[in-house]
């Protein structure tokens, strides 16, 4: 064989990791459980558990996602912790100090309180941590960053400097499907849409298992409400544009829990990431499966509700 057709490790191109991010609605306790039972099975390499919303959502405790993670950790995937994302009482902040303790497993920290409780153990900044430049992320990685989900509201060319300026050792992961998580309030809009409190919510976002849909007075779907948390009401897809993140050195790829077809999406990012399947072709399907139209903006640079990349829109 001639040195010209000699495969070396620099010939590999690279390939992004999939993720499974943490579980964003409330679900019953027994659909739970069984969904993660079938993402073990799934060809995802990081699946994150825990409660990242709202305090009250109590179907499964601490020791429950320790009990999951320990199984994923069995499975050979890495288990990771996600904390909240709004820290709004003592209770609250009590809690995290306890889920942080255990050093078991990495902790997605999603509130920057959580780093005092770390004292300098390595972690994953979530989305909601507001890391939008090269200072931010040295800062972060002096106290341990290991891994850094860029804000979905950046686009390519951030996402770009950012990669090019990285320190050593830390990694980038994209959100790659799902509605994207866009703010969080003290107050829970689902319950407000029922003219009920939020101390007496009732839990009634458990009935709305992929979000509570708005939509404007001229009737296009604009958010989707979920507890105290505002998303996308377009569900959020960057497989077009796997060639770009893969050579960009984007390292990991989010897919966000949806409550149908979350296994099928896993398995379609999986074979478009081997090769087996061409990205447009992979968008077809999705689109089957997303509760909502496909957008794109913020990673194009547009107005998120957006789709730009080449076969979001079915013709």
């Amino acid at each position: 064989m001639s040195p010209a057709n000699t495969a070396t490790p620099n010939d590999t191109p690279h390939r992004p990791r999939l993720t499974l991010g943490p579980m964003l609605y409330l679900w019953p306790r027994e659909q739970v459980l069984d969904f993660y039972a079938e993402m073990i099975e799934s060809p995802v390499d990081v699946i994150y558990l825990g409660e990242s919303i709202c305090s009250k959502r109590r179907q499964l405790r601490p020791e429950d996602y320790w009990e999951i993670a320990e199984r994923v950790a069995e499975s050979g995937k890495q288990a990771v912790i996600s904390t909240l994302a709004l820290i709004e009482s003592a209770g609250e902040l009590k809690a995290l100090e306890r889920i942080c303790a255990d050093e078991r497993f990495l902790i997605e920290a999603n509130d920057l309180a959580a780093l005092d409780f770390l004292d300098g153990r390595a972690f994953v900044a979530g989305h909601s941590i507001n890391l939008y430049n090269h200072r931010t992320l040295a800062f972060l990685a002096e106290r341990g960053l290991k891994r850094w989900v860029l804000p979905v509201e950046l686009g390519r060319e951030t996402a770009t400097d950012l990669l090019a300026a990285r320190p050593e050792g830390v990694e980038c992961e994209l959100f790659a499907f799902g509605r994207l998580p866009l703010a969080y309030s003290a107050r829970c809009f689902t319950a407000y849409n029922r003219n009920l409190g939020k101390d007496d919510c009732q839990f009634c976002c458990g009935d709305y298992p992929d979000g509570l849909v708005i939509s404007t007075q001229d009737g296009d779907e604009f958010l989707s409400l979920n507890g105290i948390q505002t998303q996308s009401a377009s569900t959020h897809n960057i497989l077009p544009a796997l060639a770009e993140v893969s050579a960009m050195g984007v390292d990991l790829l989010r897919i966000s829990p949806q409550s149908e077809h979350s296994a099928d999406i896993v398995r379609v990012f999986a074979d478009c990431l081997t090769g087996d399947l061409d990205p447009i072709e992979g968008t077809a399907r999705l689109r089957d499966w997303a509760p909502s139209e496909l957008c794109d903006g913020y990673w194009t640079g547009e107005s998120g509700y957006k789709a730009g990349l080449p076969g979001q829109r079915a013709l």
